[in-house]
């Protein structure tokens, strides 16, 4: 397998990715255009595209604007609009490119991700097939082991930083992760396993800091009804135990597709970063209906 440091436009940011290429490929091949989570960068996905280029699929990661190597300002800043115009521009980085099939241009989404992948999808008939793993549709009812005072001052973060915003200044950074009763997008015990071993290595692109305001935005997002609207064949994969992105939402979007089929998995949300017997098993099944669905009508 190769991968390459490669780097495309999108508006006014110019953003940076690596493209792996399956080995001995012959004629151009099919590509997976990976779109991470909520604060995410592309280095986190590195597994998934070795896997995804070992099945003989082509694989582009890259960061969003504002996030890891790609440009933007200010940064650590999630712009969900900003977002999906950056996996658009992704796509259409990918098509352009002589060693991939701009017909079989398939997307992969995790956690907010998959919920970008289903909403360009459904506006883009080209894309062949998505996979949305743990995908965002929208906030749970209640957040579990978080106390109303750290509701309060979560609450009170965000409005602050979007005030900020309002105003030009910049912004009022909050901690992604933390541990229970800190102040931090989410705070859980095993959030902050978690956060362990994003950082373990000190070679992480992550950064464990957020500008909060982009809840409001968030809390306004429903790509259920992208699903509704999507023409390509979609697989949601969920945690049996998610508390982030619970099966109450998710399972939603498998419904609302007219070619949807959900896959579950044993584990909380954090498992498909953590537990690699998971990880494993949901990159198989995904590779496989990727397979699927990227093949040529007339051979399958």
């Amino acid at each position: 397998m190769s991968a390459s440091a490669v780097s495309f436009d999108s508006g006014s940011a110019r953003l940076r990715g690596r493209l792996h290429l399956p080995p001995g490929r012959t004629g151009p091949v099919p590509c997976v255009v990976l779109c991470h989570g909520f604060s995410g960068t592309m280095d986190r996905l590195v597994p998934h595209a070795e896997a995804f280029a070992a099945a003989g699929l082509a694989a582009l990661v890259f960061d969003y604007r504002n996030f890891g190597e790609s440009d933007g300002e200010p940064r650590q800043l999630v712009d969900i609009d900003g977002q999906q115009e950056d996996v658009r521009a992704a796509i259409a980085f990918a098509r352009a490119r002589e060693e991939i099939d701009p017909g079989r241009v398939l997307l992969w989404g995790n956690s907010l991700g998959g919920a970008h992948a289903i909403v360009v999808a459904a506006d883009d008939p080209r894309v062949p097939a998505v996979v949305a793993q743990i995908p965002f549709n929208g906030f749970p009812r209640k957040i579990e082991g978080r106390s109303a005072w750290a509701t309060l001052r979560l609450q009170a973060a965000i409005l602050w930083d979007a005030a900020r915003g309002r105003l030009g200044l910049s912004p009022y950074y909050i901690p992604m992760v933390g541990a229970p009763g800190e102040l931090a997008i989410t705070a859980t015990p095993e959030a902050e396993r978690h956060i362990r071993t994003l950082g373990g290595d000190g070679q992480t692109l992550w950064r464990n800091s957020v500008a909060p305001r982009a809840a409001l935005r968030m809390a306004r997002y429903r790509p259920g009804d992208a699903a509704e609207r999507l023409r390509a064949p979609l697989l949601v994969c969920i945690a049996a135990e998610d508390r982030e992105t619970p099966e109450e939402t998710t399972r939603a979007l498998a419904e609302r597709a007219r070619d949807g089929e959900l896959r579950r998995y044993p584990g909380t949300h954090f498992g498909f970063y953590n537990d690699p017997a998971v990880r494993e098993a949901a990159l198989a099944d995904q590779i496989a209906f990727f397979t699927r669905w990227s093949t040529p009508r007339t051979e399958r």
